[in-house]
């Protein structure tokens, strides 16, 4: 058998040393390269480097269809609008605190605090975050809850119902198609000709009175 050459084991140990520091140092260039593009995204999300829009939801779509209506409610046709997305600091700088509350965070207003609950003026209800005609005042009724309540929407392309399971109840959430605001509720329990009860918060709703 070939004896070893002097020193080989003490060659391979510095080797092997020498291997594991290089592991080391790439493991920790790329944590501090993750590291960064975290700090980069959060940097991102305040929107400091990039426009509202990008800051969007996951598979938020860049446009939307919507139906456009003219101050006294007639219809003027479907028209594609780009989707609007903000951050916080921009919604919150927007929005008074409760529409804020409501529409960004889908908080609800307390019962019979809203200006429009009790409103029986003719007009249109428009988003509050990005003015896209909601409810037709033809269609609003008293539903006792101390919300302003319809019984359908002014086009159903302009909003968007999601199931909603939180706060321990199994109900169908309603937002604002172009802009994701949270409106309100829609129930069952409505008169006819629909049998629906639109159940919407006033501060997420700005209302236009017709001439």
């Amino acid at each position: 058998m070939k004896d070893r050459e002097p020193g080989s084991d003490e060659s391979a140990g510095n080797a092997k040393a020498e291997g594991s520091r290089r592991v080391g140092r790439r493991v920790f260039v790329v944590s501090a390269a993750v590291a960064a593009s975290g700090a980069m995204l959060t940097l991102l999300r305040s929107n400091l480097l990039i426009p509202p829009r990008l800051v969007s939801a996951a598979g938020a779509p860049s446009s939307v269809t919507i139906v456009e209506f003219d101050a006294e409610g007639k219809k003027l046709g479907s028209v594609t609008v780009p989707h609007i997305a903000k951050t916080d600091a921009q919604w919150k700088s927007q929005l008074s605190r409760i529409s804020y509350e409501v529409t960004r965070q889908a908080d609800t207003e307390f019962a019979y605090t809203g200006a429009t609950w009790n409103l029986h003026d003719k007009g249109i209800y428009h988003c509050v975050c990005c003015d896209t005609p909601l409810f037709d005042s033809s269609t609003k009724f008293d539903s006792g809850t101390g919300w302003p309540s319809f019984w359908e929407p002014i086009a159903k392309e302009n909003v968007v119902e999601s199931h909603d399971p939180s706060a321990g109840m199994d109900r169908i959430a309603v937002s604002c198609r172009r802009c994701d605001a949270h409106l309100g509720h829609v129930f069952d329990d409505g008169p006819p000709p629909t049998g629906l009860r639109y159940c919407m918060n006033s501060a997420a709703m700005r209302f236009a009175k017709a001439a």
